[in-house]
């Protein structure tokens, strides 16, 4: 145990670590706790509370009782600490980037002067690199003093591979050394000096190394591991392509990320990172990788992926290791991603310029559904949206997306705007495609390529609504048709198209069942939702996690007349579905059952139950 001056000289030494202390938003734990599920499976729950604090665990440990330097999670665990991280409000930084891109005519001398001087602040963007050593080299460890064992990397869920470094700033270079990237990327741990790089086929990172492949070049990789969380933030933001992601560091702080070089390449680090590890990616060198339980609350499958050779390990003389636990939402992300979505409007809708806003709803695993509302001007319209946002960026991998018309509630009232949508929609407003997906999405027959389903609603539906019956008469109805069928709740029941979460027993095909339901009583119903046993049909933050993960449009929607029907159970064989289905993301119950034991967590199974935590 540390003691009390200990952990104070510790607080004050870390600007961030005292930033956060000071602003309520930092828990510390000085119990000991596992690098190995323990430290994550309390981070996991802290984050989802409504008033969740970053974590600061001064005692990780493992079950041969080494000890490790402080671990940091959830440090974008709040909206609060988002905004102290950013320093000012997104809102006012996409301001500045909307005022940039349509810049006023200066209307007197002062504001002529005003914006000079504003135009000669951004030079201030532009990255700084110091020719001294940095605070992240004062302990440089390489050759055969290089240990990634020594380094408390957590591993989060059961079922994952190994220990993953979740929070790691990856910095990379052109073949040319004309331009750096950053990247945050999942590492693998395989041994004292080998990390699996999780270059997802579609990042930045992927491309550089296939440049240095052809060459038959070795690739220099240094991963920053702490100091600012803003660059963290910086290297998750959808820039294009060859710009320095540092550069947004810079037009946010107003003043320059400090880097220095790397010990034994040529890449520049942040100089106040906590860790650094340096080394090398060989060409063709490849190691399978995961499982792991990432972001969408699934676990991705082992697969081959680029090896990186460490070289180096350097740190602060009293480094903090800071990591993020993924997983089903909310997390992390649900606060990371509300900047990205803010800050970036004005940009997205240089490409799209009737778009008014979207949301990417944390629980809709931000690429699996958006929200939009825009100016409909003409027939078809929302159809043209839909096109511009399949092609551009990142938003090219998004698979489902509903677009309103001015006239809806506000993005972010879910439930006055799910009562929109349902009084509006009809299978009329469904347009389906095809295209790019995420990596990480399971559902689409072909890996990173499968269905996607835009819905236009900016116009009213003159679709009548069903008679609708109690859930148990409903329930009746369809066992009576149905033997699979287990349980239901109909939700939105005052709106035209009200929607029936239906969990099934299945024992054959879903739009079969579907369609006899539709004959035998689709006078009772106009949407229903096919989802596995497992579903709570009343838990709708969880079912819409489930149903936008678990579909692939272009297979799992149906249309009988007005009738629409969605599977999204499980599939198999049986579907044409001849990937292995994952596993969903769940925390051990022995381990939970200690914790409480030892009071690092209260048990509290309604809260458990209704984020599906074990």
């Amino acid at each position: 145990m540390k003691s009390v001056e200990n952990i104070e000289n510790l607080i004050r030494s870390n600007p961030w670590i005292h930033k956060l202390h000071k602003a309520g938003l930092l828990r510390i734990i000085a119990e000991p706790c596992d690098i190995d599920l323990e430290i994550a499976h309390i981070s996991y729950i802290e984050v989802k509370k409504p008033n969740s604090q970053a974590l600061l665990f001064l005692n990780p440990t493992n079950s041969s009782g080494a000890k490790f330097a402080p671990v940091l999670t959830n440090v974008f665990g709040s909206f609060e600490a988002l905004n102290l991280i950013l320093g000012r409000e997104v809102e006012e930084i996409a301001g500045e980037i909307e005022a940039l891109l349509k810049p006023k005519k200066p209307k007197n001398f002062k504001e002529k002067i005003d914006f000079l001087s504003y135009l000669v602040s951004l030079r201030k963007v532009f990255t700084k690199r110091k020719k001294v050593q940095g605070e992240c080299q004062q302990v440089v460890h390489t050759g055969a003093d290089v240990d990634l064992g020594a380094l408390p990397i957590l591993k989060t869920w059961k079922n994952d591979g190994g220990a993953f470094i979740t929070m790691g700033q990856v910095y990379t270079k052109d073949l040319n050394g004309d331009t750096q990237n950053l990247g945050m990327y999942r590492l693998q741990v395989y041994d004292k000096n080998r990390l699996g790089m999780h270059w997802q086929i579609h990042k930045d990172g992927a491309h550089l190394y296939h440049e240095y492949a052809r060459a038959g070049r070795k690739m220099p990789v240094s991963v920053a591991i702490g100091g600012d969380p803003l660059y963290i933030w910086c290297g998750q933001a959808p820039l294009p392509k060859g710009v320095f992601e540092l550069l947004l560091y810079g037009f946010i702080r107003k003043e320059p990320a400090c880097l220095v070089k790397s010990i034994t390449n040529d890449i520049y680090v942040p100089h106040d990172a906590d860790f650094v590890i340096e080394g090398f990616v060989e060409p063709g060198e490849m190691c399978d990788e995961g499982p792991f339980g990432d972001h969408t609350g699934f676990y991705t499958p082992i697969l081959p992926f680029p090896v990186m050779r460490v070289e180096a390990i350097t740190h602060k003389t009293n480094p903090i290791f800071a990591a993020t636990v993924v997983g089903k939402p909310p997390l992390e992300d649900k606060f990371m991603g509300y900047a990205t979505e803010r800050i970036f409007l004005p940009l997205f809708r240089t490409s799209a310029p009737d778009l008014i806003d979207y949301r990417m709803p944390e629980n809709g695993v931000f690429h699996n559904l958006i929200l939009a509302k825009f100016h409909s001007r003409y027939p078809a319209h929302a159809q043209q949206l839909m096109h511009a946002f399949w092609g551009v960026g990142q938003m090219s991998f998004v698979k489902h997306a509903i677009f309103v018309g001015e006239d809806a509630p506000n993005l972010g009232d879910y439930r006055a705007l799910a009562k929109f949508i349902l009084d509006r929609i009809s299978p009329r407003s469904l347009t389906f495609s095809e295209g790019v997906c995420d990596q990480l999405d399971h559902a689409s027959p072909n890996a990173c390529f499968g269905g996607k389903l835009g819905i236009d609603v900016s116009q009213p539906s003159a679709s009548p609504a069903p008679q609708v019956l109690s859930d148990e008469d409903l329930l009746e109805s369809f066992h009576s048709v149905k033997k699979d069928v287990v349980s239901l709740a109909q939700h939105f029941t005052e709106c035209k198209n009200p929607f029936v979460l239906v969990n099934l027993k299945k024992t054959s095909s879903v739009r079969e069942t579907f369609e006899q339901l539709c004959k035998e009583a689709g006078a009772n119903f106009k949407i229903l939702i096919f989802t596995d046993e497992k579903n709570d049909p009343n838990n709708l933050y969880m079912s819409l996690w489930r149903v936008v993960n678990n579909i692939d449009a272009l297979r799992d929607v149906f249309i009988n007349g007005e009738h629409i029907g969605i599977d999204a159970t499980s599939k198999g064989a049986q579907d044409g579905y001849d990937r292995q289905w994952p596993g969903e993301t769940l925390c051990s119950r022995e381990v939970l059952e200690t914790l409480v034991a030892r009071g690092l967590i209260e048990r509290d199974e309604e809260f458990w139950h209704k984020f599906e935590i074990v």
